[in-house]
């Protein structure tokens, strides 16, 4: 999976609702002159109830240019199913008729996403959603007596919500998400394997455990878990065909490539897309080719499903999946800033 984007066209004006102070104490409200303007105020998130209402929003916040941005209704619908959001972590903001304005959710990484619909005036509802971030992030962080650090990115272009996160106390990072893409119409080379390597599908849930320590070893982290690689593989979305791993000369797993098409992301899209991420190697396997040779097999197989473009993103440092990429004939579309707000240090007395 990868904040829903304002467009930085000339601002347009909107009522802006009447936010009041809600039992959790997020902010004091701003009255508005106009009385038929509705009062919104802040609920947790009521799972299964509130995500239409949430999935909704999205059409409308996002610029039209923007549409394939992290999180499409796919990652939502998981990040909001996600223990993270179903424990607190997440929060929406209703009028009077139950109508939902805004959305805000802290994942399991601490990461901050949140949107507005457009008919909310920007300012009073964007500092309410940050500001219940970075009390998330506050509490979370008071409960394992570590320091609260909350991050999240935007567009490059995005100078609205730069300024947005700036004000509230936001640093830039020097790390970016790079957003790769590549048409399918073009010639797609054929896997190049080094001798006695092989490109499969996985065989079912038995492998799950050789994939997380794939993945373990190849990002360095040991966040992931047998419990999260599953819930990837029991999405509506899944196909175990576009689910790929190269084979090293032992048997052991050497790389993989999780390759998806979601559909309802592309009806709304109005899109045929394919996605060639996350895709990982073992170091002990790096240099070798795996990652190209995955990348242009799983095009193939998306363009067997009738997917018209494939897409895929990496961070700025990671050059290797940057070359990867180009070698396959990819090109950035589009670069994510990110940003970090890290609560101040107390000072010793």
């Amino acid at each position: 999976m990868q904040p829903a984007f304002w467009t930085t066209c000339a601002r347009r004006e909107y009522e802006c609702p009447t936010v009041r102070k809600n039992a959790t104490g997020v902010r004091n409200p701003q009255m508005v002159q106009n009385p038929a303007v509705p009062t919104v105020v802040s609920r947790p998130y009521a799972g299964a109830a509130d995500l239409p209402a949430v999935l909704a929003l999205w059409p409308a916040c996002r610029h039209a240019a923007w549409q394939t941005d992290f999180p499409a209704p796919s990652d939502l619908t998981e990040l909001l199913q996600a223990p993270a959001a179903t424990t607190g972590g997440a929060q929406v903001w209703v009028d009077e008729q139950g109508a939902v304005w805004a959305y805000a959710l802290v994942d399991g990484d601490a990461n901050l996403w949140f949107d507005r619909t457009p008919q909310a005036a920007e300012g009073e509802m964007d500092d309410e959603l940050v500001a219940w971030g970075l009390t998330r992030a506050s509490s979370l962080a008071a409960g394992s007596g570590e320091a609260a650090v909350l991050d999240t990115s935007c567009r490059a272009e995005d100078a609205r919500r730069i300024a947005l996160l700036i004000r509230c106390g936001f640093q830039a990072q020097p790390v970016r998400t790079l957003r790769f893409v590549r048409s399918l119409a073009e010639p797609i080379p054929a896997p190049s394997m080094p001798a006695g390597y092989t490109i499969r599908s996985i065989m079912g849930e038995s492998e799950v455990p050789a994939l997380v320590t794939l993945h373990r070893a190849a990002f360095g982290t040991g966040r992931m878990t047998d419990a999260e690689r599953l819930a990837w593989m029991r999405t509506p979305d899944y196909d175990p065909g576009l689910d790929l791993v190269a084979v090293a000369p032992d048997g052991s797993l050497a790389a993989y490539c999780f390759c998806a098409i979601h559909a309802e992301d592309n009806l709304l899209r109005g899109r045929c897309d394919g996605f060639t991420d996350p895709l990982a190697t073992h170091p002990e396997h790096q240099g070798r080719g795996l990652a190209r040779a995955l990348l242009c097999e799983g095009m193939a197989r998306l363009r067997n499903r009738g997917v018209e473009r494939a897409l895929l993103g990496t961070r700025s440092d990671n050059l290797a999946m940057q070359a990867a990429a180009r070698a396959a004939g990819y090109t950035v579309e589009s670069e994510r800033l990110w940003f970090r707000w890290q609560a101040p240090t107390a000072v010793a007395p």
